[in-house]
């Protein structure tokens, strides 16, 4: 049965092939369109669940559904990369802004309690950079949890030099921005529907194109001979 399906996909004509191609083609892009709607689904929950401010748990697990989606299917994507649109594999860079706001707030508490009784002959630095960056944050209209608060509470307290026999840390350890920007990438190919009608639509195509380039040069002896 093999062979028999190879001899009639041999005897296909090129013209045959040619009209075989559009609705490949078109099944082709509709299945990556499928398949980017539901990464872009899934990435919009996690989205969601971190501007809801949801438990870290849920929004990590909703992280593993998309990158499991992502990794095991072609999924092609259209990001903004510093004004120029780029075509990547995945879902291109999004960053969980109110987790990682959640977690500067929690460092720059622990360090207001540690600064309370601290020894630091400047004071207490952390209320200092509070007056400082309240009056800012009305005058702008910033929220306690808003980032540039933080970003203005973070560079007052750094203004003011710390010794080595402080005894206790007088900047907060605020965690890296990087562990809350996330960018997965899919494979070229996946064995997945939209794979395999790929797959098919490039044999289709390569088969056209060694066809076409025989018929040439079998043209071109026949005008030499």
């Amino acid at each position: 049965m093999k062979k028999r399906g190879q001899k009639k996909f041999h005897r296909l004509k090129t013209w045959q092939l040619l009209v075989l191609l559009v609705p490949l083609l078109f099944v082709d892009a509709t299945l990556l369109r499928l398949d980017h709607i539901r990464m872009t689904e899934l990435r919009d929950n996690v989205m969601a669940s971190d501007e809801a401010e949801e438990d870290e748990a849920v929004i990590a697990e909703k992280l593993a559904t998309l990158k499991d989606y992502v990794f095991n299917n072609m999924v092609i994507n259209v990001v903004d990369d510093n004004g120029e649109q780029k075509v990547t594999f995945g879902t291109g860079p999004f960053y969980l802004e109110h987790t990682y706001i959640r977690a500067a707030n929690k460092a720059l508490n622990e360090a207001e309690a540690r600064l309370a009784d601290d020894s630091n002959p400047n004071g207490n630095i952390y209320g200092m950079a509070g007056e400082v960056c309240r009056a800012a944050a009305i005058a702008n209209g910033w929220s306690w949890d808003d980032a540039n608060f933080i970003n203005c509470m973070v560079g007052e307290i750094q203004k003011y030099p710390a010794s080595d026999d402080l005894q206790s840390q007088l900047v907060a350890s605020l965690p890296s921005t990087e562990l809350y920007r996330h960018n997965y990438a899919s494979p070229v190919w996946a064995p997945t529907l939209t794979g395999w009608m790929i797959l098919i639509t490039l044999i289709v195509v390569v088969v056209i194109f060694i066809r076409f380039v025989t018929w040439v040069i079998l043209r071109l002896s026949l005008l030499f001979m």
